[in-house]
C-alpha cells in the first residue's frame, strides 16, 4: 500500500519511546524500526517530516534527522535528508509473512507458524479439481455457502469422529481467519464482549479488536518450571492444569460474553491441549450463561504425542468450531468452514453475503479431494514435526539454558519463558542476526508476556540450529545491553502472525 502517516498516528504508535537509556535518536530509530518489522507501520508509507514530527514529540529536529539518517542506513527509509522517507525492508524479496510485510533475504522467519505444502499430494488434487471443473462452468460460480461435496466431505469427516453432521450444517469459508471474522460480525459486534484465553493467537485478537468488540482475556495457568535450566517441562497425558475453567465459567457468569473463542487443540501458541475432562466441565458449567462457544480446531490435526480427545462438540450441539486445511495441508488452499446447527449456519450465511459472495470454486474442488483422503499426507507431516520438535528443544536446552520451554504435545509452536522482560527488544534486534521474530506481546493484551517467546518447529533442524544459534546471539547483546531491553515496549498494534 502507499501512503503518509500523520505526526498524531506516528505519536501514537510509538507509545512511551524516550526513556533516557540511550541517545534518543537511537531509542527512536529502534521504535520505529520495531514498527515497520512487525507491520505496525506498514511499507511505503511516508512518515511525517522531521520539523513535524519532533514538534508532536518536543525533540529537537536534530534528534528526529538523525533517527531518520539512521533508518535510511539501514534500508529502512527510503529518500534523503529533508524529503518525507517512505517505510522499506532491505533488500526485499516476495512477501511471505504477512500483509504488507516482505522478508528481507537471508532471514529466518520465526514469527509465521505455517508449513509448506504437502508436496504432491496438493498438486495431484489441484490437477484432478480441473477435470471436475467443466461440470461447474455453466453456473454463476457463486456460493456462499459452499460446494455441496466439500460440504458433504467436511460433515463426514465430523460424523466419523463420533460427531453426527449433515452438510447442512457446514459453511465453507476462505480460511479459518474469514470464518472468525464471519462469526464475530454475526454474534458479537460493537462494544460486545469476547472472552479469550490469554495468551491466545494474534490474529484472532486483531480479528475481535477490528469488529469493535471488547476483549475479555482469562489467563491460562503458567506452566511447571522445570527441575534445571532450560529443559522442557515433561507432558504427560492431558491434566486439569491446562486451562483455568474456573475463572473462564466466573468470567462468563459475571461479564457475559456474547462468545469465547477458545483453542483446545495444541492451543496456540503454548501447544497444550485440553482434557476431556476440562472439555465436558467446561460445555456444562458455560450452559446458560448465553456465551457461545467458538472453538478454533485448525491445529487438532497436528497431534504429535498422539493424545485421544473428543472435539469439543461432541459435549454440546451448541458448540461452533472453526476448521481449516491451512495447517494440515497448506495454507495457499484458503479454505476452510464452520460447523454449528442449522439455524447458526443460516445467520453466518447471510452475514458472509454482506462481506462476499462465495469462495473460489478450483480451490473448493481441491479441498474436497484432500478430504475425501485426508490422512495421506499426514503421516510424513508428522514424523518430520516430531523430528523437528524434538531438535529445538534440544537446541534451546543446549544454547539458552535459561529459557523454559513448555513443550507442546502437538500443533506448530514452543511457547518459551525468558529470564528476562526482553520479548519485544530481541525482536527487534534479532534481524541483525539473522532472524524474524513475533515478540510475545503480540499473543496478549495490555503488553502482557514481555517475558516470552514463541518458537515455531517448522524449519528443518539445521535451519533451526542456525536459528537457535542466532537467538541466542541475540540474547547476548540484550543481556549486555540492558537499557535497549527497558527501551522498547511493545506498541498494541500490530501485524498479522500466523
Amino acid at each position: 500500500m502507499s501512503g503518509s502517516l500523520n505526526p498524531t498516528a506516528m505519536v501514537r504508535l510509538l507509545g512511551p519511546w524516550n526513556t533516557g537509556h540511550a541517545p534518543a535518536y537511537r531509542e527512536l530509530a529502534d521504535v520505529v524500526r520495531l514498527l515497520v518489522m512487525d507491520g505496525r507501520i506498514p511499507l511505503d508509507v511516508a512518515l511525517p517530516s522531521e520539523r513535524a514530527l519532533a514538534a508532536s514529540l518536543g525533540v529537537s529536529r536534530t534528534t528526529v534527522t538523525a533517527a531518520y539518517a539512521s533508518l535510511r542506513e539501514q534500508g529502512f527509509l527510503s529518500g534523503g535528508q529533508g524529503s518525507r522517507g517512505r517505510t522499506g525492508i532491505p533488500h526485499r524479496t516476495v512477501p511471505v509473512s504477512g500483509p504488507g510485510l516482505a522478508i528481507p533475504e537471508g532471514i529466518l522467519d520465526l514469527a509465521y507458524a505455517s508449513l509448506p505444502a504437502t508436496g504432491e499430494v496438493v498438486h495431484r488434487a489441484f490437477a484432478e479439481a480441473l477435470i471436475d471443473l467443466p461440470a461447474l462452468l455453466p453456473g454463476f460460480g457463486y456460493d456462499a455457502v459452499g460446494l455441496p461435496p466439500l460440504r458433504e466431505a467436511i460433515a463426514d469427516r465430523y460424523t466419523a469422529a463420533g460427531i453426527p453432521t449433515t452438510a447442512a450444517q457446514i459453511l465453507v469459508t476462505s480460511g479459518a481467519q474469514h470464518a472468525l471474522n464471519i462469526i464475530l460480525k454475526t454474534l458479537a459486534g460493537r462494544q460486545q464482549k469476547v472472552l479469550v484465553e490469554h495468551p491466545s493467537y494474534p490474529n484472532a485478537l486483531d480479528a475481535i479488536r477490528a469488529s469493535g468488540s471488547r476483549t475479555v482475556p482469562v489467563p491460562m495457568p503458567p506452566a511447571a518450571e522445570p527441575a534445571s535450566g532450560g529443559s522442557a517441562v515433561p507432558a504427560a497425558e492431558p491434566t486439569s492444569g491446562g486451562w483455568d475453567i474456573d475463572a473462564m465459567v466466573a468470567t462468563m457468569r459475571h461479564q457475559r460474553p456474547a462468545m469465547a473463542y477458545l483453542v483446545p487443540d495444541f492451543h496456540n501458541p503454548t501447544g497444550r491441549i485440553m482434557s476431556n475432562l476440562q472439555r465436558r466441565r467446561l460445555v456444562r458449567e458455560a450452559a446458560g450463561t448465553g456465551t457461545v462457544l467458538v472453538v478454533d480446531e485448525t491445529l487438532r490435526e497436528l497431534n504429535l504425542d498422539d493424545v485421544s480427545t473428543s472435539p469439543l462438540a461432541a459435549f454440546s450441539p451448541a458448540v461452533v468450531t472453526i476448521g481449516s486445511l491451512s495447517k494440515s495441508h497448506w495454507a495457499g488452499l484458503r479454505t476452510g468452514w464452520i460447523r454449528a446447527d442449522e439455524e447458526l449456519i443460516s445467520r453466518f450465511v447471510q452475514t458472509r453475503t454482506t462481506m462476499d459472495l462465495g469462495g473460489p470454486v478450483v480451490e473448493q474442488l481441491a479441498a474436497t479431494r484432500l478430504l475425501r483422503a485426508f490422512t495421506e499426507p499426514l503421516d510424513a507431516r508428522l514424523a518430520d514435526l516430531r523430528r523437528n520438535r524434538e531438535a529445538l528443544l534440544g537446541l534451546l536446552a543446549e544454547h539458552l539454558p535459561g529459557w523454559h520451554v513448555e513443550r507442546p504435545r502437538g500443533g506448530l509452536t514452543a511457547w518459551c519463558r525468558l529470564p528476562t522482560p526482553s520479548s519485544t527488544a530481541l525482536t527487534v534486534v534479532a534481524p541483525d542476526f539473522g532472524v524474524r521474530l513475533a515478540a510475545g506481546p503480540r499473543f496478549g493484551v495490555g503488553g502482557a508476556f514481555e517475558h516470552f517467546m514463541r518458537v515455531p518447529y517448522t524449519l528443518s533442524p539445521a535451519q533451526l540450529e542456525t536459528a537457535v544459534l542466532a537467538l541466542r546471539d541475540a540474547q547476548a547483546r540484550i543481556d549486555a545491553s540492558p537499557q535497549l531491553r527497558r527501551t522498547l515496549k511493545a506498541p498494541k498494534e500490530a501485524a498479522a502472525v500466523a
